[in-house]
C-alpha cells in the first residue's frame, strides 16, 4: 500500500520533483513496451482489483465516513462510493482496455513523393501525463490503465476525500506492473493531500510533465486551465441540453428525458436544461415534466412553462448556466429547432447536447449548427462516456478543439511522428 506523505512545504516540492523524475525515467521503456507486456499488466491489475475487493471496500468505508463527517453533498458522496458491483465494473473496464487495439506504432497515413521518398505518420505516446481528479476513486484505475495502454507514464493526484480508496486501487495497479515486468513508476499516485502538490504539477515538474488532464468541479478545472504551464485536456462544465422537437415521439421523449437527467445526476453527461418545442407544449411538456417530478426531479421553469406546469420554481438567468449535478433541471419553451440552437449556442459549455426528433431535416440542422463535442439523436445524454463509445474507458470529456475532443481514450492519449524512408535522396 502507498505510504502517505504527511509533510508539506519544501518537502512537497521535493516529493513532486522526485515523482516527476521517476515518471520521465519510466517513459522510454514504457514507450517501447510490447503490446503483450502491456496487456499482461492490465489483466493482472484487473485480477488484483477483484482479489483485493474487501481491502478496497474497507478503504472506501474510511473515505465515506470522513465524507459524511465533512458534510459532503449527496451527489459528491455518490461519486465517492464504491460497491462490489462498481469494483467489478472497474476491473472489467481494465480488461476492456486490454482488449483494445494498441495505438502505439499504428500507421495513420502513408504516401510516396515523386522523388521516391516514402512517408508515414505513426502514432506515438504523448509522454508523461498528469491527471488531477476529485472524489471518483475509479479514475485511479481508468486513467492508469488508459495511459499504460497508450504507452504513457501517469502521475495521479486524486482528491483528499478519496485518497484511501485510490491508494488501495493504486496498489493493485502496481501489482500488475510488477507481474508484467514493466516499470513500477509507470503509474504513480501522489501520496499527499498537500494542495501544493497540485501547484507543482501545474508548473510542469521541472519539464517532466507533458500534459495535464483535470477531472472534477468547476473550481478545480478553472484553476488548472488558468495556471497550467503545460497543455491541458479538459472541460470546465457539463451544461448539457436535451431538446424535444415537434416531431418527437412522446413515449420516447419521456423515457429519454428521465434517463438523461435522473439515471445519475452527478455525472458530467447529465442533462441540465430541457428545451421543448413550443409547437408541442400542449401534448409533450406536461407528461415529460410529470415523469421527471415522479422520479424526484425539481423543476426550474421559464414563465411560459409555468403557465402549463405550476408545480415548478421560476427559473432565473442563472439556471441556464448552472451545472446542477443534482436532481434539478431547468426547462424552457423554444421556437423549434432554430430556437433550440440559439439557446444552446448561447449557454452551452459545448460538452453534450441531444435532440429527440423524427424529422431528419431538424436532426441534420441540429447536428450541423451546434458546436459541441458530443451530439446525440434519440438517445440519452448519459451516453457521453468513453465506455459507451467502445473505448473501454475514458479519462474525461475534452471540450477544447486542439488535439483531443470528446471522450479521451487511448487514441487521444497519443501523438504522432513522421517516418521518412529514402534510397539516398538529397535535396537540390
Amino acid at each position: 500500500m502507498l505510504k502517505l506523505h504527511e509533510k508539506s512545504g519544501e518537502d512537497t516540492v521535493a516529493l513532486m520533483a522526485d515523482i516527476g523524475r521517476r515518471s520521465r525515467a519510466a517513459a522510454r521503456p514504457l514507450a517501447v513496451a510490447s503490446t503483450k507486456a502491456k496487456n499482461a499488466a492490465l489483466v493482472a491489475m484487473s485480477d488484483a482489483i477483484l482479489r483485493n475487493e474487501q481491502a478496497i471496500l474497507d478503504a472506501n468505508a474510511i473515505d465515506m465516513s470522513n465524507g459524511e463527517e465533512a458534510g459532503l453533498s449527496g451527489s459528491f458522496m455518490d461519486r465517492l462510493k464504491l460497491s462490489s458491483s462498481r469494483i467489478e465494473a472497474m476491473a472489467e473496464g481494465i480488461r476492456e482496455i486490454a482488449a483494445l487495439e494498441d495505438p502505439v506504432g499504428d500507421v495513420i497515413a502513408e504516401w510516396d513523393r515523386p522523388n521516391g521518398l516514402h512517408i508515414e505518420r505513426v502514432r506515438t505516446p504523448l509522454g508523461v501525463i498528469g491527471v488531477i481528479y476529485e472524489s471518483r476513486p475509479n479514475v485511479t484505475a481508468d486513467a492508469g490503465a488508459l495511459c499504460l495502454k497508450a504507452g504513457n507514464p501517469v502521475i495521479l493526484r486524486g482528491g483528499s476525500d478519496s485518497l484511501n480508496s485510490s491508494a488501495a486501487i493504486h496498489a493493485c495497479m502496481v501489482e500488475g506492473l510488477k507481474a508484467a515486468g514493466l516499470p513500477q513508476d509507470a503509474i504513480q499516485l501522489v501520496p499527499t493531500t498537500d494542495r501544493a502538490a497540485v501547484g507543482e504539477m501545474l508548473k510542469g515538474l521541472g519539464g517532466n510533465l507533458d500534459v495535464i488532464i483535470p477531472r472534477g468541479g468547476k473550481s478545480l478545472v478553472g484553476r488548472v486551465q488558468t495556471e497550467a504551464r503545460v497543455p491541458v485536456f479538459a472541460h470546465l462544465e457539463g451544461i448539457c441540453h436535451l431538446y424535444i422537437d415537434r416531431s418527437a415521439k412522446l413515449d420516447m421523449a419521456v423515457k429519454i428525458a428521465v434517463n438523461a437527467k435522473m439515471r445519475r445526476t452527478g455525472v458530467c453527461g447529465a442533462a441540465e436544461t430541457l428545451l421543448v418545442d413550443r409547437a408541442v407544449a400542449s401534448t409533450h411538456l406536461v407528461p415529460i415534466l410529470e415523469a421527471l417530478r415522479a422520479a424526484g426531479c425539481e423543476i426550474h421553469a421559464d414563465a411560459d412553462v409555468m403557465k402549463a406546469f405550476a408545480d415548478a420554481n421560476p427559473a432565473t438567468e442563472a439556471d441556464w448556466v448552472t451545472e446542477y449535478l443534482d436532481a434539478i433541471i431547468a426547462v424552457k419553451l423554444v421556437d423549434g429547432v432554430i430556437g433550440a440552437i440559439e439557446h444552446i449556442e448561447t449557454f452551452s459549455s459545448h460538452h453534450t447536447e441531444a435532440i429527440v426528433a423524427e424529422d431528419a431535416t431538424a436532426v441534420e440542422k441540429f447536428f450541423n449548427e451546434i458546436d459541441s463535442a458530443i451530439l446525440l439523436h434519440n438517445a440519452s445524454t448519459q451516453f457521453a462516456d468513453g465506455g459507451e463509445f467502445g473505448m473501454g474507458a475514458e479519462i474525461g470529456i475534452a471540450t477544447g478543439k486542439m488535439h483531443a475532443r470528446g471522450p479521451v481514450g487511448v487514441e487521444q492519449l497519443t501523438s504522432f511522428k513522421y517516418r521518412v524512408r529514402g534510397a539516398g535522396q538529397v535535396r537540390p
